[in-house]
C-alpha cells in the first residue's frame, strides 16, 4: 500500500487538473482503510522525495488530529517511534517542520509523560554540541509546547536555563528565532518562581533579537512578540530593564535601512510598554529619550517624488496604516493617554514648537499631528490652560501654501475639535469663514484633502447648537449643490455625512431644508449599482439623524415610508453596512412614530437576531499546509463510525485550532452586531406592549453576546440588556398584572449579577463604564423592584465600592509600578491596536459612573437597609474632595455627596439617617462651597 500510496501523493503535484482530481479520489478511497496510518509512515520514512515525505507527514497529522482515540494501541506506538525516527533522519527543514506539527498534534493528546522518548530526545537534541542539532530540536520544542504548554511546565525551570544558554549562540539565528517562539507561549504560563528567573534572561534575550534582527527580519518581527507577553505578565520583571528595553525599541524603530514591518512591531511594542508602565518611564526619565528618537519619525520626508500615505488622494488619515510615522504618532497618542499632561508637555511642547515655527512643510505637518494626537489624552489641560495658543498654530496652517501642512491642519482641527468641546466652540466666528471657504472650493481639491475638511466641519460644527445659525443658509447652500451637481460619489457622501452632522447641531431649524434633502435621500436609496453603495449606507444614517432632530411633526408623516425603505434595501441587497444601517432607523424610527414598526417587528427582529447568530465575516487564517484537508473526509456510512465522529466533535474542534494561524472579523460585520443590540433595546422599550412576544427570545440571544471578543459588542449587549429591563418595567407600570410583573423580577435576576459580575472581571475599562451606567440607568427606572431580591443591594453596593477602590480588573490594567515591587497586571487584550488604548480619564469616568450609583441606590431602598453600606461608601467619595486632588476629582466628591443627601431626603427613614452623616459630611460640603474651581 505505501507504494501506491507514495505514487499517488506524486500525482497531486503534476501540473495536470484531471490526474488531480483522480489523484484526490484515489486517497480518499485509501483513507478509508484501516492500515494508512502504518502505510503514510513507511511514506515519511522511506520516500526519497521530501515534497512527498512532508505531504505524508501533513496527512498523517489530520489523521491522528481526527482519529486519534479510534487508533489502536499498536499504530499509536509505532507512529510516536516513527515520526521520532523521521524526524532524526529528515535533512530538509520544511520536512522537519510538518513533522513537527505532528508530534505537536499528539503532544495535544498523549501528554509528555507518556511519551518518555520525545523528553528524551528533546533534552538531548537541545543540549547537543551541534548546532544543527540544537536548531532541530528547538523546532520540536517550540511547536510541541505551542500545542500543550500547561504538561511541561515541571521543566519550565530546566527550560530557562537551557534558554539562557541558546540565548548567547549568536552563530545559530534559527535556534534563537525557536527559543524566543518558545519564551513568548511559556510566560503565560510562568509562575512567580519562573518569572523571577526570567529576569536575568532579559538582557540576553534583547542582545540575541538584536543578532535575529540581522539574520532573517521577518522572524525577529514574529519574535517580537515575547515582549508583549513579558509586559503583561503579572510578576513586574521587566522594571529593571525598562531603560534597556526602550533603547533597543528606539534603535530598531529609527533604522531606515530595516523593513517597515520589523519597526512597526517594535514601535507598537513601545507604545503598549508604555500604555502599561507609564509610571515607570517617567520615573526612570526615559520621556526625553523617547520623544527625541520618535519626532524625527515623525517628521520625516517621503522619497522623492512620493507622498504619505495620508496625502495621497482617496486615502484618509488614518493612524492604523501600518508604517513607521504612524507609529510615531501613536507613540505620543499613547504617552497623552497615560501620562500627566504637566509633566509630559515639558518635554513635547519645545519639540513641537520647533517644528511648527519651520519653513520645511513636513516639519510643520509633524507639529500639527502632534497636537492632533495630544488633543484626546490632554483634553483637560489643553481647554482650560492652552487652548487659544494650540488652536493659533492650527488655524494659521490652514492658510499655509503647502498642501501637506493644510492637510494636517484640517485633521487636528478635527481632532480638536472632536476633544475639546465645548471650548473650542468660541471661537466659531474665526474657524468657520475658514471651513466654509475650503467647502467653496471641493471640485478642484484632492479627494482625501477634501475628506479632511469635511471632518473638521463635522467634529466642530456638531456642538454649535443655535450658533450655527449663521452660517446655516451658506453651509445647507454648498451641501445641496454637492448632492444635485456633483458627479463624484465621494464628495456626495460626505455632504450626505455632513448633513447629518448639521442637523445634530440645528434641530428644528433644518425645517426649511427638509424637503429638498429628502428628495436627494431618497433617490440615492432606491439606487440598485453597486458603487452607490457607500452613499447609501451614508444616507441612511443621516435619515436615522433626521429623525431624531428635525421634530415629530415633520418626520412622522415618512416614518412608514422609512420602514418600508429599510425593509426592501436588507431584502435585496447582502451588506452588513446597509442592514446596521437599516437598523438605526428602525430604532430612530421608533422614537417618532413606533406604532408604524408594530406591523414589521417580526421582519426587523429576525433579521437582527439572525445577524447577532451569525458567524459571517469571521475569518479562520490556515498554517501553510491545509490543502489536504478534504482528503481525510470520513463518507463511510458505517452507523458506529459516525457515532465514533460524533463523540469526537469537541476533540476534532479543538484540534482544528491547530491548524488556525489566527482569526479575524471584518469591522462591519462587529458593527452590524453593536448596531443589532443597541436598536433592539431601543425598539423594545419605544414599541412597549407590542415588543413583548419577542422580548424572551431577543433577550437570550443578547444576553449570549455578553462573552464575545469584540469589545464593542459586549457593551452594546450590556446597554441592551438594561434597555430590555426598562421596557419590562414599563409594561408593568402601564399593565400592573402579575405576570409582568414576574416577568420583570426574572429579567433582574438575570441581568443585575451578570452586570456586578462583568464589572469586576471586564478587561476594558469602555465596557465597565458602559455597564455601570446601564445599571445605574436600571436602577433610576426600576427604582424598588431592583432590590426586591435583597441580594442585589449587597452585590450593587459592593461593586460600587470595588469600582472606587479600584480593585476591578479593567482598573489593574492602570496599575504601574513606581518602584520595582510585584504587581499585579491583567491586560491579556490589549493586543489590539494601540488606537484602541482609552484614555487615563477612563480612571476617573469609571469612579464617577459608579459614584453616581449611590445616590440612585439611596433614592431605591430605605434609608435604614442601605446605610451600612452607605458607612463604607462615604469614605471613598469624601477622599476625593482633598485638596491635593484634581478639580475633576473634587467636583465628583462633592457633587456625589450632594446627590446622596438629596435623594435620602425622598425616602424612608432618609432625613434621619442624613443627619447622623451631618457632621461627616458639612465639613467638606462647606470646602466645596469655597472652592473656586470644584
Amino acid at each position: 500500500m505505501a507504494e501506491d500510496l507514495e505514487h499517488i501523493l506524486s500525482q497531486l503535484s503534476q501540473p495536470d487538473n484531471a490526474v488531480i482530481q483522480q489523484a484526490t479520489a484515489q486517497l480518499k478511497q485509501a483513507f478509508k482503510d484501516p492500515a494508512i496510518v502504518l502505510a503514510l509512515c513507511t511514506v515519511v520514512i522511506g520516500s526519497t522525495n521530501p515534497e512527498i515525505r512532508q505531504s505524508a507527514s501533513v496527512m498523517l497529522r489530520l489523521r491522528v488530529k481526527n482519529h486519534w482515540k479510534k487508533m489502536n494501541p499498536n499504530d499509536k506506538e509505532s507512529l510516536k517511534g516513527v515520526v521520532l525516527q523521521a524526524f532524526m533522519q529528515e535533512s530538509e527543514h520544511f520536512v522537519q517542520h510538518s513533522l513537527s506539527q505532528l508530534c505537536a498534534v499528539i503532544v495535544k493528546h498523549e501528554t509528555p509523560d507518556c511519551w518518555p522518548a520525545l523528553m528524551q530526545f528533546l533534552t538531548g537534541s537541545t543540549k547537543s554540541s551541534n548546532p544543527h542539532d540544537r536548531q532541530v530540536g528547538l523546532l520540536l520544542l517550540s511547536k510541541v509546547l505551542e500545542s500543550n504548554p500547561e504538561p511541561f511546565k515541571p521543566h519550565y525551570t530546566q527550560l530557562l536555563q537551557l534558554f539562557s544558554s541558546v540565548l548567547q549562540d549568536h552563530n545559530n539565528p534559527t535556534a534563537l528565532y525557536y527559543c524566543i517562539l518558545t519564551l513568548t507561549t511559556m510566560t503565560p504560563y510562568m509562575g512567580t518562581e519562573e518569572l523571577n528567573q526570567m529576569r536575568s534572561v532579559i538582557p540576553k534575550l534583547i542582545i540575541a533579537l538584536k543578532h535575529l534582527i540581522k539574520a532573517n527580519q521577518d522572524q525577529a518581527c514574529e519574535a517580537m512578540e515575547v515582549f508583549i507577553e513579558l509586559f503583561e505578565s503579572e510578576v513586574s520583571i521587566i522594571v529593571p530593564h525598562i531603560a534597556e528595553i526602550v533603547d533597543f525599541c528606539l534603535e530598531v524603530g529609527s533604522d531606515t535601512e530595516l523593513s517597515d514591518s520589523l519597526r512597526v512591531k517594535t514601535l507598537s511594542s513601545l507604545a503598549f510598554l508604555i500604555k502599561l508602565k507609564s509610571k515607570t518611564v517617567l520615573k526612570q526619565k526615559l520621556v526625553s529619550r523617547i520623544l527625541q528618537a520618535v519626532f524625527p519619525l515623525l517628521v520625516a520626508e517621503p522619497p522623492p517624488g512620493e507622498q504619505d500615505p495620508e496625502d495621497q488622494d482617496d486615502n484618509d488619515y488614518n493612524m492604523e496604516n501600518n508604517n513607521p510615522k504612524n507609529c510615531a504618532a501613536q507613540i505620543i497618542d499613547t504617552m497623552a493617554l497615560h501620562m500627566p499632561p504637566e509633566k509630559l508637555f515639558q518635554h513635547i511642547m519645545p519639540l513641537t514648537q520647533k517644528c511648527l515655527a519651520s519653513e520645511n512643510p513636513y516639519q510643520k505637518k509633524g507639529g500639527l499631528i502632534c497636537l492632533a494626537v495630544l488633543a484626546e489624552g490632554c483634553a483637560d489641560h489643553i481647554r482650560t490652560k492652552m487652548l487659544s495658543s494650540v488652536l493659533l498654530p492650527v488655524c494659521q496652517s490652514l492658510s499655509d501654501s503647502n498642501e501637506v501642512v493644510r492637510s494636517a491642519g484640517l485633521f487636528a482641527l478635527g481632532q480638536l475639535s472632536e476633544h475639546l468641546q465645548p471650548d473650542v466652540s468660541q471661537y466659531c466666528a474665526d474657524l468657520m469663514p475658514m471651513l466654509l471657504n475650503y467647502l467653496s472650493s471641493l471640485s478642484q481639491a484632492k479627494i482625501s484633502h477634501v475628506t479632511k475638511a469635511f471632518y473638521a466641519l463635522e467634529n466642530f460644527m456638531e456642538n454649535l447648537g443655535a450658533d450655527i445659525e449663521p452660517y446655516l443658509p451658506t453651509l445647507m447652500e454648498t451641501m445641496l449643490s454637492a448632492l444635485n451637481n456633483s458627479e463624484n460619489l465621494k464628495i456626495k457622501e460626505l455632504s450626505v455625512s455632513a448633513i447629518g452632522a448639521i442637523a445634530n447641531a440645528a434641530m428644528e431649524l433644518m425645517v426649511p431644508y427638509f424637503s429638498p434633502v429628502i428628495i436627494s435621500l431618497k433617490g440615492f436609496l432606491t439606487s440598485e449599482t453597486e458603487e452607490m453603495r457607500p452613499l447609501q449606507t451614508q444616507s441612511l444614517d443621516t435619515l436615522s439623524v433626521l429623525a431624531r432632530t428635525i421634530g415629530k411633526d415633520v418626520f412622522s408623516p415618512l416614518a412608514s415610508e422609512c420602514v418600508q425603505l429599510g425593509l426592501n434595501l436588507t431584502d435585496t441587497i447582502d451588506d452588513p453596512d446597509l442592514r446596521r444601517c437599516t437598523y438605526s432607523l428602525y430604532s430612530a424610527v421608533s422614537t417618532v412614530n413606533p406604532d408604524c414598526l408594530t406591523p414589521h417587528l417580526t421582519a426587523i427582529t429576525t433579521i437582527m437576531l439572525l445577524a447577532l447568530k451569525s458567524n459571517e465575516g469571521i475569518t479562520a487564517h490556515l498554517e501553510e499546509d491545509k490543502t489536504f484537508v478534504l482528503l481525510d473526509d470520513d463518507d463511510d456510512d458505517d452507523d458506529e463510525e459516525e457515532k465514533d465522529m460524533e463523540n469526537l466533535l469537541e476533540d476534532d474542534t479543538e484540534a482544528d485550532l491547530q491548524d488556525v494561524a489566527g482569526f479575524s472579523v471584518e469591522n462591519a460585520y462587529t458593527d452590524e452586531k453593536v448596531d443589532a443590540c443597541e436598536a433592539l433595546g431601543e425598539i423594545a422599550f419605544n414599541t412597549g406592549a407590542a415588543f413583548q412576544p419577542f422580548l424572551e427570545s431577543i433577550f437570550l440571544q443578547v444576553y449570549e453576546m455578553r462573552d464575545y471578543p469584540h469589545d464593542d459588542v459586549r457593551q452594546a449587549a450590556f446597554g441592551a440588556m438594561g434597555q430590555f429591563c426598562r421596557a419590562q418595567h414599563k409594561a408593568w407600570k402601564d399593565s400592573p398584572t402579575e405576570a409582568n410583573h414576574q416577568a420583570l423580577l426574572k429579567l433582574l435576576e438575570v441581568v443585575i449579577p451578570c452586570f456586578v459580575e462583568n464589572v469586576r472581571k471586564d478587561h476594558e475599562r469602555q465596557v465597565v463604564m458602559g455597564i455601570l451606567e446601564t445599571m445605574n440607568s436600571v436602577i433610576k427606572s426600576c427604582k424598588e423592584a431592583v432590590f426586591i431580591n435583597p441580594a442585589h443591594l449587597k452585590e450593587v453596593s459592593h461593586v460600587i465600592r470595588d469600582v472606587l477602590k479600584k480593585k476591578t480588573v479593567c482598573q489593574d490594567g492602570s496599575c504601574d509600578e513606581s518602584d520595582g515591587e510585584e504587581q499585579q497586571v491583567s491586560c491579556p487584550l490589549f493586543k489590539k491596536k494601540i488606537a484602541e488604548i482609552h484614555p487615563q480619564n477612563t480612571m476617573l469616568c469609571c469612579l464617577e459612573f459608579a459614584g453616581e450609583g449611590i445616590p440612585l441606590v439611596a433614592a431605591a431602598v430605605p434609608a435604614d437597609n442601605f446605610a451600612p453600606f452607605l458607612n463604607d461608601l462615604l469614605p471613598l467619595i469624601m477622599s476625593k474632595a482633598k485638596s491635593s486632588c484634581t478639580v475633576a476629582e473634587r467636583s465628583f466628591s462633592v457633587g456625589t455627596i450632594s446627590e446622596i443627601l438629596q435623594a435620602l431626603a425622598t425616602v424612608s427613614g432618609g432625613r434621619q439617617v442624613a443627619g447622623r452623616l451631618s457632621t461627616r459630611l458639612l465639613p467638606v460640603l462647606v470646602a466645596g462651597v469655597k472652592d473656586s474651581d470644584a
